[in-house]
């Protein structure tokens, strides 16, 4: 029975942290209990096995297929080591180009409009040809062979784009088909009882028709027929829309939207719109989105894994080794490339249309659920197994009755033809048992509810990638959240600046400092500025922070474009989140060498020795002065400001590398000269302290992990809610990055819980915080947009990366994609997370009081007068309404803001709350108290004592079977709200309940009035109609009253275990 009382949805790891196992030991006793991150085969093999499964087809339909992982792991390697074979035949070239040997290569062949074909481009990307490009001119050939520009790229109107699909194909690659209506027919005829019941369906007919003739034999075999196919089209059809849900959900995850050069100005489109001749800017975590040579680049590192399987870092030259690799990633550096290759001509291409990306995950909460099923499925068999035994030897032995009270079986006297027929209608009602018994809608519920919800959370911007996700989410105890972007706008505007050694504005400075910082801001960026050729306001593109800076640049009078062609590249040092800077050397025209530092405003300012005073000259920088501007920073951080210096410091020509060297030169970043410091204003997101405080109020803590100014991060926490007052702003509440850092694991882990903000913190300080809160027992939710996330990303129990800001790395690292970088939608998934937890548990109270009373009541009758009120086509029926009306109708219920009233569930938390055992508890027992007595005692109590004895049972089953259904669909509403008071509470809103409820009970009016020969009903008169009505009615008040029941806090499982302890340790004793 312990498979009723497993751990909740919350990340499971082996027996978690805190006792010391690994996140993947195998070693938990329990079969149904899976990780929500990196499961291992076994344990996915574990629980499979263990289940009880009645149509394996449909039951795993949505969990890993462990046949075709293995296949894809196999066609990687195939694909790994044809790329492993064409590096090393391009080392072997490389060697035979050293020692002057050199393939010949023969002249570009014109394809279309285009001076070279497709072919052609193929074979020299896939052989990495150095010696073909250098052929073609390099990339600057390459590039004029197919009508592009290095820097403002291919025109990008519709006839050039449709010209370069027609001729160089589309990024796009053939995807197998998903199955059709037909296979999810089949899938649904799988189940052995179906089938089972078919073939007595069949018997039953071939018999009915020889004995009782063609018009009226065919009833009774043709009525479970009709049912089972009722049930198999309804199950195909609800299985068939979740599938298309599915599929749209999983195209929507492969469509990575980036930016092209296209006219002269960079766009954003899909990665599905790419063509060959694109320009395309590639940056740090950036997915390479096709294959391509390098036009230029600076300190350019790709991660190949995904298709050679090596996690080295190879580093790309424009000169020496310039071919890019579809799929891998950009691990440092920056560059621009120029697409060679797309769609089935690359490598990747290949790969991803040679195998299946859609290949299911099992979620902890749906192999717990299995656990379940498997529980409540057995005692289903055990009861059916003594059903069909009761009712056999009471027909045997004479002790069943006919219409007309005398014995059904008469050994040497009852035909053979009937005995088979009874006894295929006693098999048929116990098969039936097995088909309501074992619920095996119950695992299957969680998919309907992850689909739904998935779909739902698309439109509160939340893209899920990992459906366990959905789950865990509801688990959450804690998000560690950015700042910029996610608590903030993300819309940044220089509002103040220090120049000159003092506060002022742009139209104040010296000439010297202004062509500096032009020099510097046009140079040390990863953003660009996009002069419409007819006038009209400038287009900027890159950061939140370099527009920004960008716009400060125009305010000086900065002609970005101009201001480029005066000096030229030497070498660059991107952006590290680590260094928080980035630089770089620049030659000008009249062979001056700048080395160029941009960065966070304290850690620039500690490197420079001199600035540049309000005369435009060179003046050291003294204590008071370097104090003066450190108090301006901590003034403006205290307003909320981003601070950002520019500095830059000369250096000789002589010194310069070259050749190799220069690649590997480090930047000077000592003895510089301060230029300017900015502050930037990032206001905070409308309603985010709204949000901040729902989330507080919900048990869940926010905290902030920023990479900004401590004071600034002070200031954004007050305005957020996330701090409440200054006197909350000290260690450790309060803390910089650099501090947590130097501490041991124990004293982080001592101070962790207590962080609400950490300030200058680099990405691997995040990772520190969030295996210290999950060494604490928290359930961690955590936003980033960086490469450098990465980590803390995979680490954390809940990965939230962000759709705008975020790197693909970042993105394919993470559990769910923010797609409007808004805190607020957070939010929205953490009420989305409880409300899938919520949802199930509606479900599983809701079918399990139906469970145990068509058990109960079936069973007993079958024991004390051999004979069961309910029919097989009935239970079919119930069954239908239980499974998959039922899943449909709770399993779909939105969030509401009761749910973030409660506190998280909790990683131990039982899967049937205390409070859900006293409501279906309270549910059955009246149903099978009222149903029992009705079947017992109906006749006299409805007043059938002179009517005709066979009439008289008819009418009484009738209204059994009537009232059972009533209290079945009257008790949805019960369901709804397991802990509320007000059951009808936003029941109107939820079409698709009231569709459904309406649906069940106009079938149900059907089956009884029209249907009483396929059905084994009779008419009813308006009277009985009443009565069947109040029994279900009566279910309304009775949970009311039942909810003034207390119930303990301790869960039930708790009670059983120490039970089970205690006793086992009497019997010790004894």
């Amino acid at each position: 029975m312990t498979s009723l009382f497993k751990q909740s949805p919350g990340r499971r790891r082996g027996s978690d942290l805190e006792s010391g196992k690994g996140e993947n030991s195998d070693s938990d006793s329990d079969a149904f209990s899976i990780p929500a991150k990196n499961a291992s085969v076994e344990r996915l093999q574990q629980w499979r096995k263990a289940a009880l499964v009645l149509n394996a087809s449909r039951r795993f339909r949505y969990t890993l297929d462990l046949k075709k992982e293995q296949e894809t792991r196999e066609m990687r390697q195939k694909i790994r080591g044809h790329a492993h074979a064409l590096l090393a035949a391009n080392r072997f070239m490389d060697m035979g180009r050293e020692q002057g040997v050199e393939k010949p290569v023969g002249s570009a062949t014109p394809a279309g409009d285009f001076g070279i074909g497709p072919e052609q481009l193929v074979l020299m990307s896939k052989d990495h040809n150095v010696s073909s490009l250098k052929e073609f001119g390099g990339a600057q050939g390459l590039s004029e062979l197919l009508k592009t520009n290095v820097e403002k790229g291919i025109s990008g109107d519709d006839d050039d784009l449709l010209k370069r699909k027609t001729i160089y194909g589309s990024n796009t690659y053939p995807r197998k088909k998903g199955k059709g209506f037909l296979r999810f027919l089949w899938d649904a005829c799988q189940d052995l009882t179906l089938i089972i019941l078919m073939v007595a369906a069949v018997a039953s007919l071939a018999l009915g028709i020889k004995t009782e003739g063609i018009k009226e034999g065919w009833y009774d075999g043709g009525s479970i027929a009709f049912a089972v196919i009722l049930v198999v089209v309804v199950t195909a059809v609800s299985d068939f829309k979740q599938s298309l849900q599915f599929q749209n959900l999983n195209d929507e995850k492969r469509n990575i939207h980036l930016e092209v050069v296209r006219g002269g100005r960079r766009v954003e489109v899909s990665i599905y719109d790419l063509v060959v001749g694109d320009v395309i800017p590639l940056n740090i975590g950036n997915q390479v989105p096709a294959d391509g040579v390098l036009i230029a680049g600076h300190s350019l590192a790709l991660d190949e894994s995904s298709m050679t399987g090596e996690s080295k870092i190879v580093n790309k030259d424009a000169n020496k080794d310039p071919f890019l690799m579809s799929g891998c990633k950009v691990a440092d550096g920056n560059g621009v490339m120029l697409v060679t290759g797309v769609g089935v001509n690359t490598e990747w291409g290949l790969l991803m249309a040679s195998i299946s990306e859609d290949n299911g995950e099992e979620t902890p909460l749906q192999v717990r659920l299995n656990g379940v099923a498997t529980f409540i499925g057995t005692i289903g068999l055990i009861v059916a197994a003594c059903v069909l035994v009761i009712l056999l030897v009471r027909y045997f032995t004479g002790h069943t009755e006919d219409e007309m009270g005398g014995p059904q079986f008469v050994k040497g006297k009852t035909k053979i033809g009937h005995v088979v027929d009874d006894v295929i209608k006693v098999l048929t009602v116990a098969v039936t048992i097995v088909v309501v018994a074992v619920p095996e809608g119950l695992p299957l519920a969680v998919t309907l509810t992850l689909a739904y919800s998935m779909r739902k959370m698309m439109a509160d911007k939340a893209l899920v990638r990992r459906l366990s996700a959905c789950e865990t989410m509801g688990s959450a105890t804690t998000i560690c959240s950015d700042k910029t972007g996610t608590l903030t706008l993300n819309q940044m505007t220089v509002v103040e600046s220090y120049a000159g050694g003092k506060k002022t504005d742009s139209e104040q400075l010296p000439a010297t400092i202004t062509s500096l910082c032009v020099e510097g801001i046009a140079q040390n960026t990863t953003g660009s500025i996009y002069v419409p050729e007819g006038g009209g306001e400038l287009e900027f593109s890159g950061s939140p922070t370099e527009k920004a800076i960008l716009g400060w640049g125009i305010k000086l009078g900065m002609n970005f474009e101009t201001a480029r062609s005066q000096s030229s590249i030497l070498h660059a040092f991107p952006f590290n989140s680590e260094k928080k800077r980035g630089g770089v050397a620049v030659k000008t025209a009249d062979g001056e060498v700048h080395i160029h530092w941009k960065g966070a405003s304290e850690i620039v300012l500690a490197s420079c020795r001199s600035y540049i005073d309000e005369d435009g000259n060179v003046a050291p920088m003294t204590e008071d002065k370097a104090q003066y501007f450190r108090n301006g920073i901590e003034d403006m951080a205290g307003r909320t400001l981003r601070c950002v210096a520019l500095a830059f410091r000369y250096y000789e020509a002589e010194q310069v590398p070259t050749g190799e060297e220069l690649s590997k030169w480090v930047l000077p970043e000592d003895d510089l000269i301060l230029l300017a410091i900015v502050g930037i204003k990032d206001p905070c997101r409308p309603g985010v302290k709204d949000s901040v405080q729902l989330c507080q109020n919900a048990g869940v803590k926010v905290r902030m992990v920023t990479g900004d100014n401590v004071q600034t991060a002070r200031a954004i926490a007050l305005e957020c809610g996330i701090l409440t007052s200054d006197a909350d702003a000290s260690e450790p509440t309060l803390i910089e990055g650099k501090s947590f850092r130097a501490l041991t694991d124990a004293e982080r882990d001592k101070i962790s819980d207590k962080i609400s903000v950490m300030g200058r913190s680099s990405p691997n300080d995040k990772l520190l915080l969030v295996q210290s809160l999950r060494r604490r027992g928290h359930v961690v939710a955590v936003t980033g947009d960086g490469t450098n996330d990465a980590p803390a990303l995979h680490e954390a129990d809940i990965g939230l990366a962000m759709g705008i800001a975020g790197t693909e790395v970042a993105k394919e690292s993470s559990d769910i994609i923010i797609l409007d970088d808004n805190f607020a939608s957070v939010v929205k998934v953490v009420r989305w997370g409880r409300s899938v937890y919520a949802n199930i548990q509606k479900f599983i109270q809701f079918q399990l009081t139906v469970n145990v009373a068509a058990l109960v009541i079936n069973v007993v009758a079958a024991i004390s007068s051999g004979d069961v009120p309910l029919t097989a086509v009935q239970l079919l029926w119930v069954n239908l309404i239980m499974d998959t009306l039922g899943a449909l109708a709770l399993a779909t219920e939105p969030p509401t803001d009761h749910l973030m009233g409660r506190p998280p569930v909790g990683r131990k938390e039982p899967l049937i709350t205390n409070i859900m055992w006293r409501n279906l508890l309270i549910q059955a027992i009246y149903q099978v108290s009222v149903l029992l007595v009705l079947n017992f005692r109906g006749v006299s109590i409805l007043g059938l004592e002179h009517e005709v004895p066979t009439h008289a049972t008819r009418v009484k089953n009738t209204i059994i079977f009537n009232a059972f259904v009533l209290c079945q669909a009257f008790n949805e509403f019960n369901a709804r709200k397991p802990d509320e008071m007000n059951i009808f509470k936003g029941v109107i809103k939820n079409r698709l309940f009231m569709g459904i409820i309406v649906i069940t009970l106009v079938l149900q009016v059907i089956i009884v009035e029209f249907l009483g020969k396929f059905a084994s009903t009779t008419k009813l008169n308006w009277q009985q109609w009443l009565i069947c009505v109040a029994i279900g009615v009566i279910s309304w008040p009775l949970a009311l009253v039942g909810k003034f029941i207390p119930v303990s806090k301790t869960p039930l499982s708790n009670k059983l275990k120490c039970w089970g302890k205690n006793k086992s340790s009497g019997e010790g004793s004894l």
